[in-house]
């Protein structure tokens, strides 16, 4: 089956149940082998820079259609059967509605599936939906099972104690990791008071966060590895009262990759869970390596 996938977790996904996809979107860039296939999508936002400006320039990008291009010859000339797409996200991926509305115009004889994750068990479910679709409905069972085995794992292993935890999904504006995120920090042993499973991820007011006083801060930015967010760590650490939070007094605070973990509904959630595990209690669990998590020098 050729299988056109526009979402990096979508992209994962295949390759995890044996499907190379034939073509991809720009953002797909996991496993490796995905950065060969040909992109369908073009992207109007480069994603550099500070965190207000990238944020200033997505939203420019919606409002004049969309963060993604769809690349329409490249999709003709990929001949899908099948396209995976998403209606969670305006940033993530090219609308679902356009992408039907081209498939229909160019006459592709290609079934579109758009993915609509907000929870943990419903991210575990569209990986079964994209399984069934692509043919591999076994394999796709068995890579939840596993998946689900291993956040199981860490949840039985978390101590009782369960920090305040602040997963950060946006620097400037703050954004507090919601959908699936309440729960990914849930199971990894922490308490996300800032926002409840399913919850849209959403600008939350630093006097809230104040309020709240996390005992752990966890910054993974959607789209930013942690070079980036340690480049734009001032905009948590420059924040009044900043140093007052309980989390920054005991140097619990933290980056995690949010560009291949966390944000992505895709097979890295447990990896997220077991990541995160480690940053909420060393003491029991493994600290993830430098590759995807550091602590943030918080100033204080």
């Amino acid at each position: 089956m050729r299988v056109v996938s526009l979402l990096p977790a979508a992209t994962e996904t295949l390759y995890a149940l044996g499907v190379e996809p034939v073509g991809v979107s720009a953002a797909c860039d996991y496993p490796p082998p995905a950065r060969e296939v040909p992109a369908v999508t073009r992207s109007r936002v480069s994603g550099e820079g500070a965190s207000a400006d990238v944020n200033e320039a997505v939203a420019d990008a919606v409002a004049a259609g969309g963060v993604f291009d769809l690349d329409r010859e490249a999709l003709r000339g990929a001949d899908p059967d099948l396209v995976v797409t998403q209606g969670v996200c305006d940033v993530c991926a090219v609308d679902d509605g356009l992408v039907r509305e081209a498939v229909t115009e160019m006459d592709l004889d290609a079934e579109v599936l758009s993915t609509h994750a907000h929870t943990l068990d419903g991210a575990l479910a569209e990986m079964e939906r994209i399984g069934a679709a692509a043919g591999r409905a076994e394999r796709a069972s068995d890579l939840v099972a596993t998946l689900r085995e291993r956040v199981g794992a860490v949840a039985e292993r978390a101590p009782t104690e369960r920090p305040r935890t602040l997963l950060v999904e946006w620097l400037d504006p703050i954004v507090v990791a919601g959908h699936w995120g309440p729960e990914l920090v849930g199971r990894a042993g922490g308490t996300a008071g800032l926002a409840a499973a399913g919850d849209p991820s959403e600008p939350c007011e630093w006097a809230a966060v104040r309020e709240y006083d996390p005992e752990v801060v966890v910054a993974a930015p959607c789209g930013f590895g942690v070079e980036q967010t340690l480049a734009n760590a001032a905009e948590l650490t420059d924040r009044p009262g900043w140093s007052d939070l309980a989390a920054v007094r005991a140097e619990a605070v933290y980056t995690l990759d949010g560009h291949h973990l966390v944000n992505r509904p895709g097979p890295r959630l447990a990896e997220s869970v077991e990541h995160l595990a480690g940053l909420l209690h060393p003491a029991t669990f493994d600290s993830p390596p430098r590759s995807v998590a550091r602590p943030l020098d918080t100033g204080a």
